[in-house]
């Protein structure tokens, strides 16, 4: 791929939603997603609205972000264009990591990429963001996402689920003293990515989820 005129050299605090989401559908989706691991990638549009919404609430600007289960990097990328620093992203799936990789040098953004179990992952940061499985293929797949998301965030999460999980999540976030701060349905249509799947696309129930895990003082 060739260099890309975005972002700036320097870190742009100010980004238009339209930027953005041109920006992410650069990033490629998983070629060969692996339905047990329910390897479902982010719309462009859907990873811009969660980055918008958690740099208004947070200012993602020279703030740490951890994307767990980062797939091909979509949020990562996103929130390193945004400003961000330092970025990492974790996923069990070499491949995807190597695609993230290439896509983050052709944004010219840094960010690091770590293959590792999510449940094993042991470095805080500010901010989490992540689009966990939904847990349609292994029931409760999501809560080692939430667990380990909710332990590393100094200051938010902000994450995209079922809405059929919300009474899930909002014990998870009670149980862990946090703070529920938005909770907005999200526009998400799955095109046919695995095997099993018999129509050509199907809208999904889907929120996204804004968390403070930062004591109120």
């Amino acid at each position: 791929m060739g260099a890309s005129r975005f972002p700036l050299r320097t870190p742009r605090y100010s980004v238009r939603r339209s930027e953005l989401v041109r920006a992410l559908s650069r990033v490629p989706l998983p070629e060969r997603p692996r339905p047990e691991l329910e390897q479902v990638g982010t719309p462009a549009e859907a990873a811009a609205d969660l980055l918008l919404a958690a740099n208004q609430l947070v200012r993602l600007s020279r703030r740490s972000v951890l994307d767990l289960g980062c797939g091909t990097g979509r949020l990562a990328i996103g929130a390193a264009l945004l400003g961000a620093e330092p970025v990492v992203g974790v996923d069990v799936d070499p491949e995807l990591l190597r695609v993230a990789r290439s896509a983050a040098e052709s944004l010219g953004v840094t960010v690091e990429w770590r293959e590792e179990e999510v449940a094993g992952y042991d470095r805080p940061a500010d901010v989490v963001v992540m689009n966990p499985p939904f847990g349609a293929q292994r029931r409760h797949a999501d809560r080692p996402f939430w667990d380990r998301a909710l332990l590393l965030a100094r200051r938010s999460v902000h994450a995209f689920a079922l809405a059929d999980s919300r009474s899930f999540i909002a014990r998870c976030v009670v149980a862990r003293g946090a703070q529920i701060l938005e909770t907005e349905p999200v526009a998400w249509e799955l095109p046919r990515t695995f095997p099993h799947h018999t129509r050509r696309r199907v809208t999904l129930a889907v929120d996204r989820w804004a968390v403070r895990t930062e004591p109120v003082r």
